[in-house]
């Protein structure tokens, strides 16, 4: 599946990164808790998240991350928009839907999930 057909699938709004939606998602993560994310997210991922903070873009970029999408209708500030442009390059993505819908529908759809291990395994 297509980042392009994600977008579709979730009602998601583009928010940057128009030109790299036809990167194919592999994988997906779901998780508020960077730290998580840090610990359990492998490269060519696409994450879906609630946290809209700097934070998220740095870890992104940490991680090799293929594109955010930002769950709740929540939308990163200007600011964030900004760094992630500078910096990443990668879709940036908003759905009013939640998390666990996302996620869901996204699995539905073939996107499997990243590693299958505990946070304790780590």
């Amino acid at each position: 599946m297509k980042v392009k057909e994600v977008v579709e699938l979730i009602d998601g709004e583009v928010l940057l990164g128009d030109e790299k939606l036809n990167v194919e998602v592999p994988a997906a993560y779901s998780a508020d808790l960077l730290s998580d994310v840090l610990a359990l997210t492998e490269e060519d991922t696409l994450l879906i998240t609630g946290t809209v903070s700097l934070q998220v873009i740095r870890v992104a970029e940490i991680l090799g991350i293929i594109g955010i999408i930002f769950v709740r209708g929540k939308k990163p500030q200007d600011n964030v928009i900004q760094v992630a442009q500078k910096r990443l390059d990668i879709p940036l993505i908003v759905t009013k839907k939640t998390m666990f819908e996302t996620s869901g529908l996204l699995y539905q759809k073939g996107i499997r999930p990243c590693k299958n291990r505990s946070a304790r395994e780590v």
